[in-house]
């Protein structure tokens, strides 16, 4: 099944993030991928490492993970909402009170990945059940018209994007690349 991006229709914040996707319409097999990638990343390093902050007020690695899980179930929700034709505006969120809430800094990193794969997981199976029809529906998140394809396509995005900033802002500076 091949689910390529979106060409238009959705607002500029999302360009970088699909800008990260590749071209090939290949979206599940890169969803699964990334998956094994971060957890690869991440296996070797030491409790140290996953504390990193690169600045004072920044996120640690743990922080990042926690922070993909709870952006996999708020944007695969989104696109469930649009793709069965839900028309009603969905609110935005806090990322920033949802990261001090989740507490990953204290939780073990093994239940971390578990959690991220196993809400990839279900992911993967939910948009496997869409159709091109389903996809292309729109509808209104944070203010933002766009349709269940920029969602789906986003959720990669946005992984890559969190996994890029830990390679260079974190693993760069920890001296484990």
């Amino acid at each position: 099944m091949l689910i390529h991006k979106p060409t238009s229709g959705y607002d500029s914040f999302y360009q970088p993030y699909l800008d990260d996707v590749p071209n090939d319409g290949d979206l599940l097999a890169h969803l699964k991928e990334i998956i094994l990638e971060t957890e690869k990343l991440i296996s070797g390093l030491s409790d140290e490492q996953l504390l990193y902050r690169y600045e004072k007020d920044k996120w640690t690695i743990k922080d990042i993970l926690v922070h993909l899980s709870d952006c996999e179930r708020i944007i695969t929700y989104r696109a469930m909402r649009i793709a069965r034709g839900d028309k009603t505006g969905l609110p935005g969120f806090d990322e920033g009170t949802f990261a001090l809430a989740a507490r990953a800094n204290e939780r073990d990193t093994k239940i971390i990945l578990k959690e991220l794969s196993a809400l990839r997981e279900a992911s993967v199976v939910f948009i496997e059940s869409l159709d091109e029809e389903s996809l292309d529906r729109t509808g209104t998140a944070n203010g933002f018209p766009m349709s269940a394809r920029l969602l789906v396509n986003h959720l990669y995005g946005h992984h890559k994007h969190h996994l890029e900033m830990i390679r260079k802002k974190y693993l760069s500076s920890i001296g484990t690349m």
